[in-house]
């Protein structure tokens, strides 16, 4: 009799191979840093711009300005932070992307889903949110961009700082929502927030990536030949009127990312673990320096509450995105009829989405770009995202403590080696060489263990007949 097919067995959030879970744990390692470096940088903002001795000094240094005029590019440091800076940012977050298409989670159609759907829902629905707030309070429509973004590094920040980590599957997971949620933030930058264009500019700058992919193509070796071209397609594309960072998520994708026969790492893979330190070491904590510097006066924060610009922000960060991530994991393990690791459980889910409500860097970013005419709203929208973000974190983190003592011991069986071979354990179920190293070891510890035994028995013997002995003495 022929056995009905039985309902799919692919799992929802599963474990993750073992040169993925490598992959996953190094990137999440120099993030994590960044985070924290992150954290330390936007604190810094803050007192920066709010102690009367230092805030005119704050408003002096970041508009100061600097750079050859006759290229086009005498900006301010702010700008140099948000425009240059941020190209290695969206550069390393190209190879990342790049990486994730062609050998990571994003190749395969079906596995891709999941985070696909997470991202888009937990995109739209805050820039639903904040459509809604902004009509019924008869707001501007131009922030609707500013709550879709997360900050993988500043939530990593918020796990290191409370004592928390996550399985490695959870941890993926994050980490394409962000991968996928900076590819539509890119997409985002470069339609809504182009306005005028220079073609000539452009066409340098199309023609310099050009080269820069016949370069790669022809394995042009050598950092003084990328660098320098680099920085002229940067400087073109900033003359172009087109958002500068595009040029660096171009040129990320250009790499490859694909192991060659005898390759430990891809080129990709080389110059993002060069990179990544400067991006989240260097680049992203000088920008949230210079951009998180907002005024945080009981007034301004009283109004980040009442006026519905920033109050859109606010709540599309905190309440779109969990809704958002959360709503569109469901829905796709409900059509995708994909079972959740039997691991995890779906308050797991909704803690990792209200994480993402953490959206900082890209946010600021879109929030400078969306309101660039009035300094006074920029402002105010910095500091619904610093707030946003702030209860986003809080949310988190209570919902992740509940689950502390879950995830250490899930930790511990992921990172268990009992065999002392630097493969986790888990990972070698299915290899017969590993059962018999265990059975081995089990029989040394087991022989061990009855020599104990003896040892002990005989030990035991002998101060029983010792006793024996002085009790029959005579008095």
């Amino acid at each position: 009799m022929d056995t009905p097919p039985s309902r799919s067995s692919r799992k929802l959030l599963g474990r993750l191979s073992l040169p993925e879970r490598r992959f996953v744990a190094d990137a999440l390692r120099t993030e994590t840093v960044g985070g924290v470096l992150l954290l330390v940088a936007a604190i810094a903002a803050l007192l920066w711009a709010n102690i009367p001795a230092l805030s005119a000094s704050f408003e002096s240094v970041r508009s100061f300005h600097i750079g050859p005029a006759s290229l086009g590019l005498d900006l301010s440091l702010q700008h140099w932070a948000a425009d240059g800076l941020l190209a290695v940012f969206f550069f390393v977050a190209g190879i990342e992307l790049k990486r994730e298409l062609v050998a990571g989670d994003l190749r395969d159609a079906k596995a891709a889903a999941l985070p696909v759907i997470a991202a888009i829902c937990g995109m739209a629905v805050p820039a639903l949110v904040y459509v809604l707030v902004n009509t019924l309070g008869d707001g501007a429509m131009d922030g609707w961009a500013v709550p879709t973004a997360t900050d993988i590094a500043f939530a990593l920040a918020v796990l290191a700082v409370i004592g928390t980590s996550l399985p490695s599957a959870l941890r993926a997971f994050l980490l394409t929502l962000a991968v996928v949620d900076d590819l539509f933030a890119i997409l985002i930058i470069a339609v809504f927030f182009t306005s005028e264009i220079n073609f000539l500019a452009l066409g340098g700058a199309v023609v310099g990536l050009v080269l820069f992919w016949f370069l790669l193509r022809a394995e042009v070796r050598g950092w003084y030949v990328y660098v320098p071209l680099a920085l002229v397609i940067w400087g073109l594309m900033y003359n172009s009127g087109v958002h500068a960072t595009i040029a660096g998520v171009a040129m990320g994708l250009m790499l490859r990312c694909t192991r060659r026969e005898g390759e430990r790492h891809s080129p990709g893979e080389h110059i993002e673990h060069l990179v990544r330190p400067v991006s989240a070491g260097l680049a992203v904590p000088l920008f949230a320096l210079f951009s998180a510097g907002v005024s945080l006066s009981d007034e301004s924060i009283a109004q980040v509450f009442t006026r519905p610009e920033t109050l859109g922000v606010v709540l599309g960060l905190v309440v779109g995105k969990t809704v958002g991530i959360f709503g569109g994991t469901w829905l796709a393990a409900r059509f995708t009829k994909a079972e959740l690791n039997e691991d995890l459980a779906w308050p797991d889910v909704l803690a990792v989405a209200s994480l993402a409500g953490i959206g900082f860097t890209v946010s600021l970013l879109i929030g400078e770009l969306a309101f660039a005419g009035d300094a006074v709203l920029t402002d105010e929208i910095k500091a619904a995202v610093l707030l946003g973000s702030l209860i986003a974190a809080i949310v988190a983190c209570v919902l992740l403590k509940m689950r502390d003592r879950k995830y250490k011991a899930l930790i511990e069986a992921e990172e268990r080696d009992d065999d002392l071979d630097g493969i986790p354990d888990i990972y070698e179920q299915d290899n017969p060489d590993y059962h018999l190293r265990m059975a081995k070891i089990y029989e040394e510890k087991a022989a061990e263990h009855r020599r104990q035994a003896e040892t002990t028995a005989l030990a035991q013997d002998a101060t029983a007949g010792g006793s024996s002995a002085a009790a029959d003495r005579p008095a």
